[in-house]
């Protein structure tokens, strides 16, 4: 049984504040600062580029890959991290692209993350006119399944309400239809259960800043199927994702299996942040979070429909159709955001209306859902938003 309140004790929580932004950027882990000084003073500072090979930092984007894949249900040695994640949105779907070649279609919901429709609309432009993006609602995915389409792109979890696809049975009818699947997990990693292997996903991509606690800027992960692996061609040809790289060819040769997903240099400095907060989600089971999760956002929800009336809920109401989010509409909702973010209770705003909430057992419990709740009734019961210097955005909301 995983231990919430010993993984608690292991972020850094400013006092005062409950932290439910968690699906936007996850916590520092209390190890991180000293384990990432003794990267910088012991390997890179002892070490210099020696490190590379001593220091073990080539290998962290395979290990560390290997440490999400249990977290997301993958194959070992099929993940790989680093770079961004609109980078790998880009390298999966040029890939899958270019595995179902007599097709031009790309299906993908208005649910689905704007940065992952914009990598997708600039790559079918430079492929040419023949191509085409296809955006439809969550809920008609399934029905768009035509025999034009090549690849179905989706973010699992939709990032406004939590409103959660099904995996396995999307991937299984887009198979049938002879369509490669995309899977963007940002929202799901370290917050549902992904079964990768299971749904036979093709591809999958994500980010470990949010539910995994990276920290900001943290690297991306992509994952390939291994039915895919040793055929498809990184449309990104890095050096690093070369054969040889050290052999320092003027003509790529793609890498052995998932290594040839590889990019750039590896964010070791990132990537040694994160091996903190991996060290973490060793000590809980799957199972377990996502138990939690639901639990906590089912109280979330009751407690603020039956205190705030004028809140209207934008998530399932099933959990189990639901990512670790939850969304109310709220016509000022900008605004009454900014005064929850003043009184300690931190969320996020997602235009046009929603007030965005993210539950994460590792660090929430049930103490900190009522005493956040007591905090929403009091500012929208007694109309604390509305106030001018509440109505101000900022670069991020």
């Amino acid at each position: 049984m995983s231990d919430f309140t010993k993984t608690k004790s292991l972020f850094h929580l400013p006092e005062g504040m409950i932290y439910l932004d968690g699906n936007s950027l996850g916590p520092l882990p209390k190890a991180a600062c000293d384990h990432v000084s003794d990267m910088m003073r012991d390997e890179w500072g002892k070490l210099l580029i020696t490190g590379w090979n001593k220091a073990g930092w080539m290998q962290m984007s395979t290990d560390v890959g290997d440490r999400i894949a249990r977290l997301i249900g993958a194959e070992p040695g099929h993940v790989i991290t680093g770079d961004t994640l609109s980078i790998k949105v880009y390298q999966a779907l040029a890939s899958a692209l270019e595995l179902n070649p007599t097709r031009k279609v790309v299906l993908s919901d208005n649910g689905n993350f704007p940065s992952d429709l914009y990598m997708a609309q600039g790559l079918l432009k430079s492929l040419g006119p023949d191509y085409e993006l296809r955006v439809v609602n969550p809920e008609d995915v399934a029905e768009n399944l035509t025999a034009d389409v090549a690849v179905m792109m989706l973010t699992e979890v939709d990032y406004r309400t939590g409103r959660l696809h099904d995996m396995k049975s999307l991937t299984a009818l887009a198979h049938e239809k002879g369509v490669i699947t995309v899977w963007d997990l940002a929202h799901t990693a370290g917050a549902t259960q992904v079964d990768l292997a299971g749904s036979d996903a093709d591809f999958a991509v994500g980010c470990t800043y949010k539910y995994l606690n990276g920290g900001p800027g943290a690297p991306a992960f992509i994952y390939v199927s291994p039915k895919h692996v040793a055929q498809v061609r990184p449309a990104l040809s890095g050096w690093l994702g070369h054969e040889a790289p050290f052999a320092f060819d003027l003509d790529y040769r793609p890498g052995t299996g998932i290594e040839r997903m590889r990019v750039g240099t590896p964010p070791v400095i990132a990537l040694k942040a994160l091996e903190t907060a991996l060290d973490i989600w060793d000590m809980v089971e799957m199972a377990d979070v996502r138990a939690k999760s639901i639990e906590l956002c089912d109280l979330f929800i009751s407690e603020v429909e039956a205190r705030c009336p004028t809140l209207t809920l934008a998530s399932p109401r099933d959990g189990q159709k639901r990512g670790s989010q939850v969304s109310f509409h709220f016509a000022d909702g900008f605004a009454a955001m900014q005064a929850l973010i003043a009184r300690g209770v931190i969320g996020d705003f997602r235009a046009p209306d929603i007030m965005r909430f993210g539950f994460t057992p590792l660090y929430i419990d049930n103490s900190d859902v009522m005493a956040a709740v007591a905090i929403v009734e009091d500012v929208i019961t007694n109309n604390l938003w509305d106030r001018p210097e509440y109505k101000i955005m900022g670069k991020v909301t």
